[in-house]
């Protein structure tokens, strides 16, 4: 191995533990954010922080089940990338029209219990699940051989896992201070965008390196 693909090497595997703490950092802030956003319409009781929690936490669970699965193909940070695309993209409905989608509900729905159960389904499921994808499909790509997969698994979940507990600190000290709900959402969302696209066009690089490699060795 030469020292341009040793670099290149590390390259990705900084990248996804940049992006594994970024994600962490996000799933956490945005669970915090939404005791604040459903508050007007619900109230902020435990049967809200009930729903949120629970809302998360199956669709994190869904999230790991699919990652994993994904992460039986051949690992590519093209998909990779496109996880954190498809996140950005599935919060949009959260800033654009969270407010219409909770008075829709809140109209239709008097118990806040069951209320605030929909409009978390609504609002925050699917973009946390596709979130949830993200910190397994992260170990296959950071994995190289079975004997040091523990190891690599570990370290994976403790750099998101530090991301989740600056993101709860950071959301709830700092960000909702400092800043409008929105703009913290929009910020987020920017940052999604960013790092799926630096994820697909490292991939794509991988690409053009190996087809590059391929044509070299078959000369």
């Amino acid at each position: 191995m030469n020292e341009k693909t040793i670099t290149h090497c590390r390259f990705q595997i900084t990248l996804v533990l940049v992006l594994a703490f970024l994600s962490g950092f996000i799933i956490m802030a945005i669970e915090l954010l939404g005791g604040r956003i459903l508050a007007p319409y619900f109230g902020s009781s435990i049967f809200v922080w009930g729903s949120i929690i629970t809302v998360f936490m199956l669709s994190l669970s869904i999230g790991y089940l699919c990652g994993g699965k994904l992460s039986l193909l051949k690992p590519d940070l093209r998909l990779y990338g496109s996880f954190f695309v498809g996140a950005a993209i599935l919060l949009l409905p959260l800033v654009f029209a969270g407010n219409e989608i909770m008075e829709a509900v809140f109209l239709r729905i008097e118990d806040p219990r069951y209320g605030s159960l929909v409009v978390s389904m609504l609002l925050f499921f699917l973009p946390t699940a596709i979130m949830g994808m993200i910190a397994p499909y992260s170990v296959r790509l950071l994995v190289i051989s079975t004997d040091g997969s523990g190891h690599v698994a570990g370290k994976l979940y403790f750099i998101s896992t530090l991301g989740s507990a600056l993101g709860t600190l950071a959301t709830s000290f700092y960000l909702v201070l400092w800043f409008e709900v929105n703009q913290i959402l929009i910020t987020m969302c920017m940052a999604l965008l960013y790092a799926g696209f630096v994820a697909i066009m490292t991939g794509i690089r991988n690409m053009q390196s190996q087809t590059i490699n391929l044509n070299d060795n078959a000369k």
